[in-house]
């Protein structure tokens, strides 16, 4: 099928966007409405949606506060869409938190569960209910937020990482099994963004972590990334230096490229010596 052209304004496209109070979510909101089209934001928190919709200005933005860890919950959207914007061209599953930076043997499972909540079945529940309502449409898109954690181990991010890796998988399968279908489904892989993904998470700090905010890619920025992808009916998205080297070097060298990693995470993990 051709581009999308988001700026058609014969052809307005309706996106549902999760995570769409802060971050990424936010700014994919933001981006989206810039060009052209209506958007339903899906957040867990009411104040979130709330300043995203002060920044947006907008009349063809409506808010939804929802926990898409809650099936019922999520299985209630589509009618408050319809509702509102008429149809749904595009599902965009962006929310996710991550966990403590702890070994799984020291991580609760409440913890466990909560971010399989969120980051899988919260996923999940959304692709499976929102599907059919986009297969009933010429043109539509489904896009699935993994991590750089969804194909590298993060030692510390375990439980996170396989949430997402499930994320990944699932999103692989989907493009198999829609092939030749009018869903076009893309896999989006972000780096290290500036967001407050580690406070929303209910997450402390992490030390010299902290110390390398400068080195992230800006929400927007990444924003754009993914709407152009999304304009472009692309597979497989990765956003940001970080994570295309480190997609590289996983696919050469996947055991010294775990290790790696497990080094760089064990010197901003460490607390800092005082002087």
């Amino acid at each position: 099928m051709p581009y999308i052209d988001l700026s058609d304004e014969d052809q307005v496209q309706v996106f549902v966007v999760t995570g769409g109070g802060n971050g990424i979510g936010r700014a994919l909101v933001l981006e989206l409405l810039k060009r052209g089209a209506k958007v339903a934001a899906v957040d867990i928190s009411e104040a979130g949606l709330k300043e995203t919709s002060r920044l947006a200005s907008s009349t063809v933005l409506s808010t939804h506060v929802v926990d898409i860890s809650k099936r019922e919950q999520v299985e209630a959207l589509p009618s408050a869409v319809l509702a509102r914007h008429g149809a749904v061209d595009g599902v965009i599953n962006n929310a996710g938190i991550v966990q403590p930076f702890v070994p799984i043997a020291q991580l609760d499972y409440a913890v466990i569960e909560r971010v399989f909540g969120v980051n899988w079945l919260g996923t999940l529940f959304m692709t499976k209910t929102f599907l059919p309502h986009l297969l009933a449409r010429e043109e539509a898109h489904l896009v699935n937020v993994s991590s750089m954690g969804g194909f590298m181990p993060f030692p510390g991010q375990t439980a996170y990482g396989a949430s997402k890796a499930a994320v990944k998988l699932l999103t692989e399968g989907l493009q198999g099994e829609l092939a030749g279908t009018s869903v076009h489904v893309t896999a989006v892989f972000p780096g290290a963004i500036g967001t407050d993904i580690l406070k929303n998470s209910g997450v402390e700090g992490l030390g010299e972590a902290s110390d390398a905010a400068n080195k992230t890619l800006p929400p927007e920025r990444a924003a754009e990334i993914i709407v152009d992808a999304i304009e472009k009916n692309r597979v497989r998205v990765m956003v940001g230096n970080d994570a295309w080297a480190l997609d590289w070097l996983t696919r050469l060298a996947p055991v010294r490229s775990a290790s790696f990693i497990a080094k760089q995470l064990k010197k901003l993990t460490s607390p800092k010596e005082k002087p």
